[in-house]
This record gives structure tokens, C-alpha cells and sequence, in this order.
């Protein structure tokens, strides 16, 4: 088989292991990373699969963007900016206080290791990816304030743990240390120019779609916009990954302005299949390194290898509870006192969640892999396989042992909740529903000619009106909505089945059925929302 043909071969492998894991997962009512890692790890056992390698440019450079995107676009501009001082102090006060902790125990656990390699290795496992956390969250219905600052930390921390990677791989090489200086104008520089370009990136993209109406054309600008950014920064020497943040937040609030509703329903779907596919990507390709892991390391013993493991991912969770407590303090009294915000003190229960789902991802991973092989003078980098061991262990170990005992935790802590009303979205489509009732009366006094018309807008506006509301749900007036909604579904899987009678008949083209369809699954989308979940 030639090269591409082997390559093809894994492409559609890993597409078959992401379907079949995905449906597993479902099934089995586990987030799907848990069930892709494990899966992954345990089709690597078979003989005869093929090695795998995890390029570590691949994920940079064509997994982290649209990853980075995705998240920015659905995370709520509001909430993150309410939540910044929690995020902040996890994002750049949680990741350098391991790293300085993993730093100084290092060297007494692993052989070999100094606090440079400690600080290495510190910065490597230092961000979070909050995927699985957030998908087991909002399944049990965590607080909604608590999935806002995990998903703002999972954003930011990534920008944080590469840069403090980039000083400590500078310490290893060039056996010197920076000075406070050098760190902070780099610092500096990552952030605001990673903002920066993210923002003129976003600000031109803005000006160019409001010239266009055409999906095909704006979805692939959509998937074109994320790497852009994220190139034109790292071309800059500028963090990548806040640049794409700043890109995707600036973006998703201007999105409303100039896309269609048709190519905003496309696009939205194209990108759902997008994330989950780069997602189950990452996750059963983590699951697939360990063999060719460990066959790298030589002189070590199985067994001492996997007792560091275990001692290094406890002190990593440790490292974590250690700090939330005192951090959610602090963060109390900066919010209260010093930004005027009405917050209670955080709970006990809600603190330990937050230290509980401190799970790390493929960034972690991708970051070790990208440590140089060698340094100059030709010698190897020291310890490189260990670190790359570590950081897959502590990977593993989290995404299994926190990812699946969240649901269980969250639940014993008492913090399930069900899926009530939301007060803020009933209190914006009652306001929404009594202004269009108020226009469509105002224009029927001037428009007496289509008054009948009018009637019919009006009583379905005021039917839906009748039932939103605190108070309503067991009222006449809701039972009489959900049977309408009812007989509506009814209805339209009516017009469905005649209308592919029609085309299996030869009285219709497949052309004409697919435009029957599609205003179809809208009609059907609007009336019953949980089906296109």
C-alpha cells in the first residue's frame, strides 16, 4: 500500500473508532472523551492496528483553532466578563501555582529531574480541557455559574501553560533563567498582541460578511476564520490561542448582525459535526500513544513507572483543591468588594466540584510532544520520554477517575438539578411575544383590508403568550398548547409521508422533496426544540 494509501486507511479507521465510540458513549450515557480515550487505549492492545503517532503540529496547528473557535463562540460574552476575576485567577493564578509546586517536588519524586525539568513538566500538565467536564455538568444540571468558569478557564489557561512551557524549555536549553523583566513583557506581548490581531481579525471578517448572503461561502470563511487568526499571532510571536479567543467571543456577538437565518442554521450544523469529529479525533488518538509510549522509555521499570504515575496524578489533583479554596475566597472578595457584584460566598460543595474537575486533554499531550528532541550540542533533551509518560498518565488518569465520578459526586454533594425553567429566557420571550402582538395590532388598525390575516397572527401569538410565564405550565391554557403543539407534529409527519409517497410515485423530483423537507424539519424544529438536540 503506498503512503497515501495507508494514510487514508487511518483517516477512515479513526472516523470509524470516533462513530462507534460516539454511539457507545450515548448509549451508555457516558461523555463521549471518557469513552474515547478508554476505547482508543484498548484498540491500541490489539495486534495488528496500526501505530498511530500523535504529531504535535497537527493538533497546534490544525485541531486547537477551530477547537479554540467553537468554545469562544458558545461561551457567553456576559458571563464570561461577569466571571473574570474566578477565571482569571484559575487560568493564570491555579496553572503557575502548579507549576512552581511541581517544580519543587520533581526532583524528589522522579530520577533525574531538577526544578528545571520540574518546571517543564509543571507547565505541560498545567491546563485543563474542560470538555468532558462541562458535557457531565450540564447533563446533571451543575449551576450554571460553575460551567461558566470552567469553560472561561479551559479558553485561557492553554495561552498561560504554553507560555510558562516556553520559559521553562528555555531554562533546560539554555541553562539560564529569565529574569522578572524579560517574563512580564512577554507576558504582556502574548496577550495583548494575541487580543489584538484576534480583534482586527474579527473586525475585518465582520465588514466582509456583511457583504455576503451565501452559506457555502460563509461556512468556509467560518472554518478559514479560527486558523487565520491564530497563524497571524504565532507569526507575530503573540499567544495563538487568545487570539482566536478574541476572534471567536468578538465574532459570536456580531454573528447576529450578518448571518441569515438560513446560513445560520447551516452553519451551526456543519460546525456541531466539525466539533465532534476533532474532538473524538484528539481523544482516540490520546488513547492510542500509550504502547508506542512506553516502548519508549528504557530503563525504567513497569511497575516504578506506574507508582510515579499514580503519586504525581494525586498531587496534580491535590495541587488543584489545594488552591480553590483559598482562590474562591479571594475571588469572593475581589467581586464584592473591590467590582460591586451581589455574589454569596461560594459553598464548600460548589468549590470542591470546581477542584474535582480538573481534567487534562490533548493540549497537554501535544505539548510534550513538542518538546525538542535534542538540544545544542547534540545531546538529547533530558528526561523527554518520562515527561511525555507523565503527562499521558495524569491525561488518562483524570479524563477516567474524575470524568466518570463527577456525575456520582455531583449528585451525592446534592448540586443535581433538573432542567426547570430558565426565568431569564421565559422573561425575554414573554417581553419578545407581547411586542409582536402589539405590532401586529397597531398594523391591523391601518391595514383593515387583511384583518382576518391579522386575527389569525394575533390569537397564535397570544396562544403562545398565554403559556410562557411563571405559573402557567399546569394551567388550560398550557394543556391546550401542548396539544396544539401535538397535533401540529402530527400534522406535518402527515405532509412528510405524502410527500415521499409522491416522490417514490415519479410525481415529484428528489430536488423538489428536499425543498419540502427542509421547511419542513424547520416547521418541526420551532414547534418541538428537543428534536434537534
Amino acid at each position: 500500500m503506498t503512503a497515501i494509501g495507508n494514510l487514508e486507511f487511518i483517516f477512515l479507521l479513526l472516523l470509524l473508532f470516533i462513530a462507534v465510540f460516539g454511539f457507545l458513549a450515548r448509549r451508555i450515557g457516558t461523555p463521549y472523551p471518557i469513552v474515547m480515550v478508554v476505547g482508543g487505549f484498548l484498540i491500541s492492545l490489539v495486534p495488528g492496528i496500526p501505530e498511530i503517532a500523535l504529531n504535535p503540529d497537527v493538533i497546534f496547528l490544525v485541531v486547537l483553532p477551530p477547537l479554540l473557535y467553537a468554545a469562544a463562540w458558545t461561551t457567553s460574552w456576559r458571563d464570561f466578563r461577569y466571571n473574570l476575576v474566578s477565571i482569571f485567577l484559575l487560568a493564570f493564578g491555579l496553572v503557575g501555582f502548579t507549576v512552581a509546586v511541581v517544580a519543587a517536588i520533581a526532583p524528589r519524586i522522579f530520577d533525574g529531574f531538577d526544578w528545571r525539568l520540574g518546571f517543564v513538566l509543571g507547565a505541560v500538565v498545567a491546563p485543563t480541557d474542560a470538555i468532558a467536564a462541562t458535557s457531565i455538568a450540564r447533563r446533571v444540571g451543575l449551576p450554571r455559574r460553575l460551567v461558566d468558569i470552567l469553560e472561561g478557564e479551559s479558553l485561557i489557561n492553554d495561552a498561560t501553560g504554553l507560555l510558562a512551557l516556553q520559559f521553562g524549555t528555555a531554562m533546560v536549553i539554555e541553562r539560564r533563567v529569565p529574569s522578572v523583566v524579560d517574563a512580564l513583557l512577554t507576558l504582556v506581548w502574548l496577550t495583548a498582541g494575541g487580543i489584538a490581531l484576534g480583534l482586527l481579525v474579527g473586525w475585518v471578517v465582520d465588514r466582509v460578511e456583511r457583504q455576503i448572503d451565501d452559506a457555502p461561502i460563509e461556512i468556509t470563511l467560518s472554518i478559514l476564520v479560527p486558523y487565520a487568526a491564530y497563524l497571524a499571532a504565532e507569526e507575530v510571536h503573540a499567544s495563538g490561542v487568545l487570539a482566536v479567543v478574541a476572534c471567536g467571543l468578538f465574532l459570536a456577538r456580531r454573528s447576529v448582525r450578518f448571518f441569515s437565518p438560513s446560513v445560520r442554521i447551516q452553519i451551526w450544523s456543519v460546525w456541531q459535526a466539525l466539533n465532534f469529529v476533532l474532538n473524538g479525533f484528539v481523544f482516540v488518538l490520546i488513547g492510542l500513544q500509550l504502547p508506542g509510549i512506553r516502548t519508549s522509555i528504557s530503563g525504567y521499570r513497569a511497575s516504578a513507572l506506574l507508582i510515579d504515575a499514580a503519586a504525581f496524578t494525586l498531587i496534580l489533583i491535590g495541587v488543584r483543591l489545594v488552591w480553590v479554596y483559598p482562590g474562591a475566597t479571594l475571588a469572593w472578595v475581589l467581586r464584592t468588594h473591590a467590582m460591586h457584584q451581589h455574589e454569596r460566598r461560594p459553598s464548600l460543595r460548589n468549590v470542591f466540584v470546581l477542584g474535582w474537575t480538573g481534567m487534562r486533554g490533548v493540549v497537554s499531550l501535544a505539548a510534550a510532544l513538542a518538546l525538542p528532541a535534542s538540544i545544542p550540542g547534540g545531546s538529547a533533551f533530558p528526561q523527554r520520554n518520562v515527561v511525555i509518560f507523565m503527562t499521558f498518565s495524569v491525561i488518562f488518569a483524570t479524563l477516567v477517575l474524575q470524568g466518570a465520578t463527577l456525575p456520582s459526586l455531583i449528585r451525592a454533594l446534592g448540586l443535581a438539578g433538573t432542567a426547570g425553567p430558565n426565568c431569564e429566557e421565559v422573561e425575554a420571550r414573554r417581553i419578545v411575544l407581547e411586542k409582536a402582538v402589539a405590532y401586529l395590532r397597531d398594523a391591523s388598525a391601518t391595514d383593515a383590508g387583511w384583518a382576518d390575516v391579522y386575527s389569525d397572527l394575533i390569537h397564535h401569538y397570544e396562544q403562545r403568550l398565554a403559556t410562557t410565564g411563571p405559573g402557567q405550565d399546569g394551567g388550560r391554557d398550557a394543556i391546550k398548547h401542548n396539544r396544539y403543539v401535538e397535533l401540529s407534529l402530527e400534522a406535518l409527519r402527515v405532509e412528510r409521508d405524502t410527500a415521499i409517497a409522491l416522490r417514490d410515485e415519479g410525481r415529484i423530483s428528489d430536488e423538489v422533496l428536499r425543498r419540502m423537507e427542509r421547511e419542513l424539519d424547520l416547521a418541526e424544529t420551532r414547534l418541538d426544540p428537543a428534536a434537534d438536540a
